[in-house]
């Protein structure tokens, strides 16, 4: 149930974040392209996972959810440098902590792109150690109690 919740949230950002971005004409270039193809992906594979969740599914999944992070690692790169290159025009001695708070507060809402990378780890929590996987995943450490019968402790 909590899985189908997390499923639903991903759908609902990901596609609140796509018109959003249409509204805003978010394609002029190539780059910009970018979150908008990787939200189409994250509506795709977080439906095929949602209604009928294979090992290749939940591993393209993965993947579409990792490259909806690093968009949104890319877009706050870009928003904060678009913003910083304005604030150097207009002020053109402006530098360091000065030249940092006014391009956080710019004309392009620098910190926008964060919600993409919120998105790509939730659509990566969707997938933690899921059923279709085969197998369970324990991270190294882990309680003798969490091991599958396949898994031998390290211990012995």
């Amino acid at each position: 149930m909590l899985r189908r919740l997390v499923a639903g949230l991903v759908l609902l950002g990901a596609l609140g974040l796509a018109i959003e971005l249409l509204l805003l004409e978010h394609f002029d270039s190539f780059l910009q392209w970018m979150p908008l193809v990787s939200l189409g992906g994250a509506l795709v594979t977080t439906t095929a996972v949602a209604l009928r969740p294979t090992s290749w599914s939940l591993w393209l999944h993965r993947l579409v959810m990792g490259l909806t992070a690093a968009t949104g690692v890319a877009g706050l790169y870009l928003h904060y440098g678009g913003n910083a290159a304005l604030e150097r025009e207009i002020e053109p001695g402006v530098e360091g902590l000065a030249l940092a708070w006014n391009a956080l507060r710019g004309a392009v809402p620098t910190m926008a792109p964060g919600a993409m990378i919120q998105l790509g780890l939730l659509g990566l929590i969707q997938t933690w150690r899921h059923p279709a996987l085969g197998r369970r995943e324990v991270p190294p450490g882990a309680a003798p109690s969490a091991r599958t019968p396949a898994q031998p402790s390290t211990r012995e």
